[in-house]
Order: C-alpha cells, then structure tokens, then sequence
C-alpha cells in the first residue's frame, strides 16, 4: 500500500515579504481561532517598521511547509505557518521566564538566544500553527521542536496557543503553563445602561461617578475607525503613546512607521478613540477588532494621554470601547494583559496556556515541578476571582 501522506518541503523564511500575503491569509482564515495579530500585515509591520527585528531582539525565522500545487504544476502552496523568532532576551511577551533565564545564568549556561513562536507584544490568544489540516499542523509542530533541538538553543516557548494547538503540544511533550487574563462579554445588550444593570449596585455606582468625573473635566471623545484615522491622527497617538511609556520610564516598542503601515494594510480592523478638551486632542486608545461573527472580538491595545485626569484612562480605554462593543455588536472585548482591576468594570478572568520545550534535563525537571506548583496557585487563584464575581445577575440572564 503506497503512502498517501503530502510530500511536505520545510523552508524557514527570514522575511515574511518573501511569503505571499494571500496564501498567508487564507490559511489564517481556515483556522478556528484565527485573529487580527496573525494577518501578514500585521506580523509583516513588524519586521518592515524595525520593531521586532533582529536590532530589536526579535529576529524572524518564520517556518512554513509546503506541497505541490495540483493546480500549477511546478509550484508548491503553502500548507502550514508558524511566526517564529530568536529571542535574545524575554521583553514583549506577557508570560514572564525571567526566573528561568537567571537559574540558567546562575549555573553557567545561557537562556538566550530562545525560541519564541508568538505575536510580538501582543497577549491575545490564537492560532499559532496556521495550517490546512491536523495532519500539517502536527508536522508543523514537529518542525519546530526538530528546529529547537538541533539547533542548540536553549528552548521553545509558543505563547497563547488556540485551546486544540495547546492539546497538540502537549501530546508532544511540551509543559503546559496556565495563565489569567480579563474578558468582557456582550450577550446583546442594548445599551451601555443595560450592561450596567446587570452589575452589582456598588460597581454600578463607581463607573458612573468614574464617567461622570471625565464628563464634568470638559472631556469628550470621538471613535475613528479605517480611512477616517489619518496621518495627523497617527501622529498624535504616536505622541501619546510614547508620552506614557516615557512617564514610565520604559522604551516603547512600537513607532510611527508600523502605526502608519497597520493603518494603510488593514485599516477595517482599526479603531481610533480621541479624548479631547478645549478644543484640543488629550489622549488615545488604539484598538484591534474583527466583527466577523467567526471571530466578533474587539482587542484593546495601546493607550498613552498628554494630559492628566482622574479616570480618563478608564474611559478612554475601557468604557468608549465598551461602547462601541455594543453598538457595533461585537461578542467580545479582550482589554489585555492581567489586570484586576477589569473585573470592578465588568470583565471576567479567562484561562490561558502556553507551551514550553528546554532542551537541558534538570532545568527541564525543575520548571516541570515548577509549573505544577504555579498551576495549582493559578487554579486557587481564578476561583478566588470567581468568587467576586462583579455581577449581580449573569450577562443576559432575566
């Protein structure tokens, strides 16, 4: 009996330019969790503006598999994807290893360079292994993990993976670590007021005396989406955006340049939410959504103000968003990374995994005993979260 099984070529490809963007987005949409973040115009901004590149710490080994095209004799089609970088250091990622690395120091070994599969500074949960079928994306996988062995580094971390890629990697043998972020849900509210009457008297109370506080200021807002963010409004939230990571003494990873290329390549996916007051622009959010009922989420991103008020950020990047969640109809607002205090404003913890491979056997050991501890801690700590539930009655119950 003859193998029927696709004769698949590998290829590591440095510069997503040199993938077409079509069939790049086509596997994209075939997944079941497919997101923004992993369009071609959006990991290709990355590179081509210089925020994750190899000056950056983020060099770019994008592995992919290919097969014969039936259809064009000669030609392979892509079959499978993963956006894969080196990683000389653990900033950007939103699943903290820095322990890891300073054991490895402490014994004389380097952690860095590492493996990283994972959208750059961005926590959002998604398909990780674009591929046509299971059968390409386990030979993906496997890819990977060959690619780590041999070649020398010290591990492979694959970050906020789809809940079946998560099952996938750990049949192969990758540890499985467990984390929380904060999601608000939309079950068809017909107005901001009807979101707030299914919270508890208390919560309800305190976002309409946060609201209240930015309306009294003077402060109002206006929601660009698309062709309507323009390169003024770009280099405004630019200015905000670097202003904040300034006041907190940190360097920002992204610049003008990938703004402007997001804004040109996938401006249907963009929303712009202005603050202003007297008559000049104060502060921004920058958010990412899809309203395809496939996928129906809104992504908060980036924020940064010029000026300081009392529960302008609160505003600007939760309640304007939450706004626009409804009106627009859209299932789900992810606000980012961690976080509590979301949940005094509606959002509920959500679990997350990712994976991870090291290539030495005792440390290997010691994080697989590590992330056992830390999982019960984790599974403790979402039922404590529960357990304040800010609701009074469940999203869309009578």
């Amino acid at each position: 009996m003859s193998d029927s099984r696709p004769n698949y070529r590998t290829e590591i490809v440095l510069d997503l330019a040199d993938i077409d963007a079509a069939a790049w987005d086509a596997l994209l949409a075939a997944q079941a969790e497919p997101t923004p973040f992993l369009r071609h115009a959006f990991l290709h901004a990355m590179q081509a503006s210089g925020s994750a590149t190899d000056d950056t710490g983020w060099s770019p080994r994008f592995l992919t598999l290919w097969v014969p095209d039936g259809n064009e004799p000669g030609r392979d089609r892509l079959a499978a994807a993963m956006p894969l970088y080196a990683k000389s250091h653990s900033y950007g990622e939103y699943v903290f290893d820095w322990a890891w690395a300073d054991a490895y120091r402490q014994h004389g070994l380097d952690y860095y360079p590492k493996w990283l599969a994972a959208v750059p500074f961005t926590p959002v949960r998604g398909a990780r292994l674009l591929a046509e079928d299971d059968l390409a994306r386990t030979v993906l996988l496997r890819f990977a993990l060959a690619l780590a062995e041999e070649s020398q580094l010290s591990s492979l971390h694959i970050l906020f993976p789809s809940d079946h890629e998560a099952d996938l990697m750990q049949e192969a043998g990758m540890m499985m670590r467990h984390g929380v972020q904060f999601h608000w849900t939309n079950p068809g509210y017909a107005d901001f007021d009807a979101f707030l009457a299914t919270l508890s008297q208390k919560k309800r109370k305190n976002i309409r005396a946060e609201r209240r506080r930015v309306a009294e200021a003077g402060i109002t807002f206006r929601q660009l989406r698309g062709a309507a963010i323009d390169d003024a409004a770009w280099k405004f939230f630019n200015r905000c955006y670097r202003q904040t990571y300034r006041e907190h003494h940190s360097t920002p990873y992204l610049n003008l340049d990938f703004f402007r290329r997001i804004g040109q390549a996938m401006p249907e996916n963009l929303l712009l939410v202005v603050a202003t007051r007297d008559g000049a622009d104060i502060a921004s959010s920058l958010l990412v959504y899809d309203a395809d009922p496939a996928v129906s989420t809104l992504y908060g991103r980036y924020w940064g103000a010029l000026e300081h008020h009392p529960c302008l950020h609160f505003e600007t990047a939760y309640y304007q968003p939450l706004e626009f969640c409804i009106a627009e109809g859209i299932g789900t607002f992810e606000g980012g990374a961690q976080g509590e205090h979301k949940m005094a404003r509606g959002f509920l913890p959500v679990a997350t995994r990712s994976a991870h491979w090291l290539a030495h056997p005792s440390f290997a050991d010691a994080v697989e005993r590590f992330l056992a501890r830390e999982r019960q801690g984790m599974d403790a700590y979402l039922d404590e979260l529960n357990d304040r539930n800010p609701f009074a009655r469940p999203p869309g119950g009578d």
